[in-house]
């Protein structure tokens, strides 16, 4: 599926390797991994309207990131920068930003704020800010979600609720923290990461250590 009149994309193993990571990584641009499926596909040797079909793309957009990538190779794939004001920020230090909000954690901390990330990667907080709107990161952000199959949920919460409603008389109520190192509820499934778009995510259903709290509690030796 060769077409002799177009110049041959030919990749290098550290080029290939590269194009291949912007496919994959989920905190690349879009733009950038289309670009990188683009070129992939033109080193097979296929035309542009075989690329193009294949990608569900236009053939001038596979033609000008051909083109882009064999007069400036990898560096052809970037965004034009955009007349105005000189750009200050790095495709590097967009990046970092990215990567750094969705596969790590400050010290001491659960999610990045945008001072915090600001002073790591060396730009504004305001730029940090635009780089999380634009690819949907919301680290400030955390939602639940509860689905039961227990048939008898409803009683359940029927007679805890009751207990709230209309104590016995004459009850004794006692109140016992956690302990430290001992936590007494666990989740019952994993967090799930945020990724753009969509914000962290956490499961209401839990596991109980209640009772080992309890004798955590009552044990006054320690």
């Amino acid at each position: 599926m060769g077409n002799t009149r177009l110049e041959p994309v030919v990749l290098s193993e550290a080029e290939r390797l590269t194009l291949e990571s912007w496919t994959k990584r989920r905190s690349t641009a879009q733009g950038l991994a289309v670009r990188a499926r683009i070129v992939l596909a033109c080193a097979n040797g296929w035309n542009n309207t075989v690329v193009a079909a294949r990608l569900g793309v236009g053939r001038d957009t596979v033609r000008r990131w051909r083109t882009r990538f064999l007069a400036r190779r990898l560096d052809g794939l970037a965004d034009e920068p955009r007349p105005g004001v000189p750009r200050t920020i790095t495709d590097a230090q967009v990046e970092e930003v990215v990567v750094r909000t969705l596969e790590q954690t400050p010290q001491g901390g659960t999610h990045w704020s945008k001072r915090e990330l600001a002073k790591v990667v060396g730009i504004s907080p305001a730029s940090v800010l635009r780089i999380w709107h634009a690819f949907g990161l919301q680290p400030w952000r955390t939602e639940t979600f509860k689905i039961s199959p227990d048939p008898f949920l409803i009683d359940k919460i029927r007679d805890v609720v009751g207990l709230y409603l209309a104590p016995p008389a004459n009850a004794v109520v006692f109140a016992m923290d956690e302990k430290p190192q001992i936590q007494a509820l666990e989740r019952t499934a994993p967090v799930l990461p945020m990724i753009p778009g969509v914000p962290e995510r956490r499961s209401f259903d839990y596991v109980r250590h209640g009772t080992v709290d309890l004798f955590a509690a009552l044990n006054t030796a320690t």
